[in-house]
C-alpha cells in the first residue's frame, strides 16, 4: 500500500525550503495545523499527514497490535520520512506526538534533523518527584469513561482540554475531531497515550529542540515543560501567550511564529 495513500500525506509550500513536517495528536488529524501551515509555508516546505486509524487515513491498515504503543505512530511518521527520502527534517509534535517524534528521531536520525515539541507530555501520571498532571486514580476514571461512553467523553472532555471557555468554538471543534475519530481506534490510542511513559527517552534526544508550552494547560502544567527542558540539554523552552493545549488552534500566529523563528535559526 502507498504510504501517501495510507497516511494521506500532503506536501505544500516552498519546494526548495527546509521541510517542516506537522505531526497530530489524540483525538485529531492533520486539518488541526490548518491555521499554522500557510504561515509556515511562506518559507518551508510543509509535509501534513494523518496516523493510521485518524483523519483521512487508510482505516484498513489499522493494526491494534502496532498501535497499542507509541512504537506504533513513530512508525508512522519514520515511514512518512522515508517514503518522501526527507533528511535533516523539522519535525513538530503536537502533545503525545512529541513524544512518538522523540521516539522516530531515534529509529531514524538521518531524517530527522531537529525537534519542535508543542505541548509535550513525557509521562500522565504524577509520581514522587515528578508532577504529569494527573493521579494514577484519574488515569484510570479518565479511561474507564472513555471506553464506557466515547461520545459523551469527548462533549466533556474536549472543551475542557482545549481551555479558552470564552471561545466555545474552539471547544466544539475538538469535540467535533474527537467524534469522528473511530471510537475503538479512539480507545486504544487513549490508552497508549495516557498509560505511556516516555521519560528516559529525552536523554537521548541530542539534536536542536524548541519546546512550546501554554501559560495555562490542564494536560500539561509548567511542570511538564521545565521537565523536558532539564531533560534535554541545549533545548529552548518557550512559553506562548496563549492558554489550553492546542496553540495551534488557539494562537496560531504565536504558535507559528515560534516555529518560523526556530526553524530559520538552522541555517541550511
Amino acid at each position: 500500500m502507498s504510504i501517501h495513500r495510507r497516511n494521506n500525506i500532503r506536501v505544500t509550500g516552498r519546494p526548495a525550503g527546509r521541510t517542516v513536517v506537522l505531526v497530530h495528536g489524540f483525538g485529531c488529524d492533520q486539518n488541526m495545523w490548518r491555521l499554522v501551515e500557510p504561515a509556515l509555508a511562506q518559507d518551508f516546505r510543509v509535509v501534513l499527514f494523518d496516523y493510521v486509524g485518524a483523519g483521512r487515513s487508510d482505516l484498513s491498515a489499522w493494526q491494534e497490535e502496532r498501535y497499542s504503543s507509541l512504537d506504533g505512530y513513530a512508525r508512522d511518521v519514520v515511514e512518512v520520512c522515508e517514503e518522501l527520502d526527507l533528511r535533516d527534517a523539522v519535525v513538530v509534535g503536537h502533545s503525545v506526538s512529541a513524544m512518538t517524534c522523540v521516539l522516530a528521531l531515534r529509529a531514524a536520525p538521518d531524517r530527522i534533523g531537529s525537534l519542535v515539541m508543542v505541548c509535550p507530555s513525557p509521562c500522565y501520571i504524577d509520581e514522587d518527584g515528578y508532577r504529569g498532571g494527573f493521579s494514577a486514580e484519574d488515569i484510570d476514571e479518565l479511561l474507564e469513561s472513555l471506553e464506557s461512553n466515547y461520545l459523551g467523553w469527548s462533549a466533556a472532555m474536549a472543551p475542557v482540554i482545549m481551555g479558552n471557555p470564552d471561545r466555545p468554538e474552539l471547544g466544539e471543534e475538538l469535540t467535533n475531531s474527537f467524534c469522528a475519530t473511530d471510537p475503538d481506534i479512539a480507545r486504544v490510542f487513549a490508552r497508549t497515550t495516557f498509560l505511556s511513559d516516555s521519560r528516559k527517552d529525552l536523554a537521548h534526544v541530542t539534536v536542536p529542540t524548541l519546546i512550546l508550552e501554554c501559560e495555562q494547560d490542564v494536560i500539561a502544567p509548567p511542570e511538564v515543560g521545565a521537565y523536558v527542558h532539564a531533560a534535554i540539554p541545549g533545548s529552548e523552552l518557550v512559553t506562548l501567550p496563549a492558554t489550553g493545549h492546542c496553540p495551534q488552534l488557539s494562537a496560531p500566529q504565536a504558535t507559528a511564529a515560534a516555529i518560523r523563528s526556530f526553524a530559520s535559526a538552522l541555517g541550511r
